[in-house]
């Protein structure tokens, strides 16, 4: 399976506005896979946040992020893009992309194949 590697994590105020990239080692893996972004902040366990499908067409977010992080896809579909915006110091925490078998995106993390290393966010106060 190919590799998955998030970036453009760092640190940021309060009300600033991130993007997170993933991209595939093989360049094509979001073509075939639902791909999703998760969060896992220490001593808390990995929550979803976002999947968009193997089209591109459906995205679909965890309430708790809606209207503030949006999930997209490059046209070559060679990055997963999670734009967060109105940041908050609860959502630092380490920010991860994983992949999973077409079809409705699931929340689980078990239901993901593939993981990146994660990118962490930091967001002061």
């Amino acid at each position: 399976q190919a590799q998955l590697v998030e970036s453009g994590g760092g640190s940021v105020q309060a009300g600033d506005s991130l993007r997170l990239s993933c991209s595939a080692s093989d360049g094509r893996t979001f073509m075939w896979y639902t791909t999703g972004w998760f969060r896992q902040a220490p001593g808390k366990e990995r929550e979803f946040l976002a999947a968009i499908s193997r089209s591109g067409h459906s995205t679909y977010n965890d309430d708790s992020v809606k209207g503030r992080f949006t999930v997209s896809k490059d046209k070559f579909q060679s990055r997963v893009y999670l734009q967060m915006s109105n940041l908050k110091s609860e959502d630092t925490a380490v920010y991860y992309c994983a992949c999973a078998q077409p079809g409705t995106p699931s929340r689980l993390t078990s239901s993901y194949e593939s993981w990146g290393p994660g990118t962490q966010v930091t967001v002061s106060s």
